[in-house]
């Protein structure tokens, strides 16, 4: 099986993540050195872009739910669903790395911030999407409802994690009465976690993206056989 140029950039990228990750020396070492909550700023390097990862994984499943809607072809439906569960996944791993991280850094796992509430709800809100599709018997119906939802579904994403958290006061950067973007502008990051961090987030969605199309050839040679 042929190798794609980018497979082979999502694992050095992925080493590089880890590797560099666990050993890069953060800014400000010579003073927190020894400190759990400098140590635990290495979790920005995956708590973080596996988000980024979700968001660029849920865009392309609504794109794909658009074009289904466009062109009633049944690939596009499948194609909307699987990106949608690995976009799951990531964020599900993104929301317990973010409970561990706020443990150390805010003394408890869950303090019910604005971010961390609105980051539930939008995953139980696409956790819905896979309940709805399996209540359907009925393929065409079943897809055409998805899409729909899957679409309005992304729009509420948006601002449950993007526009709410500005609006209210919140411990994650950005919150209201707290300094800092929480969309991370190209000045909020010190220039050696950014080495790490723009990276991960490149690894982390080739990776996402790797097992999503594993899952769609999986599933075009199943229709395939079943058809035969």
């Amino acid at each position: 099986m042929r190798l794609q140029w980018w497979k082979i950039l999502c694992i050095v990228l992925m080493i590089y993540t880890v590797v560099a990750g666990f050993l890069i020396k953060l800014p400000y070492a010579m003073a927190y050195e020894d400190s759990t909550l400098y140590e635990s700023m290495r979790n920005f390097f995956f708590h973080v872009p596996m988000w980024f990862g979700q968001f660029i994984l849920i865009t392309v499943s609504m794109v794909y739910s658009i074009r289904f809607l466009n062109k009633q072809v049944s690939r596009n439906d499948f194609v909307a669903a699987e990106f949608a569960r690995t976009a799951t996944v990531l964020g599900t791993l993104g929301l317990i790395t973010g409970a561990v991280w706020a443990k150390y850094t805010w003394g408890s796992a869950w303090s019910n911030d604005p971010k961390q509430v609105g980051a539930a709800i939008a995953l139980l809100i696409y956790c819905a999407y896979f309940v709805l599709r399996n209540s359907m018997t009925d393929t065409d119906k079943r897809a055409r409802v998805a899409a729909v939802y899957n679409i309005f579904a992304y729009f509420i994403y948006i601002p449950l994690i993007f526009v709410l958290p500005r609006l209210t006061e919140s411990l994650h950067p950005g919150g209201k009465g707290v300094e800092g973007n929480p969309g991370l502008s190209g000045t909020d990051l010190d220039p050696t976690m950014r080495m790490v961090f723009w990276p991960a987030v490149i690894g982390w969605t080739l990776l996402a993206t790797w097992i999503t199309t594993l899952y769609i050839r999986i599933r075009t040679l199943n229709e395939r056989k079943s058809t035969n």
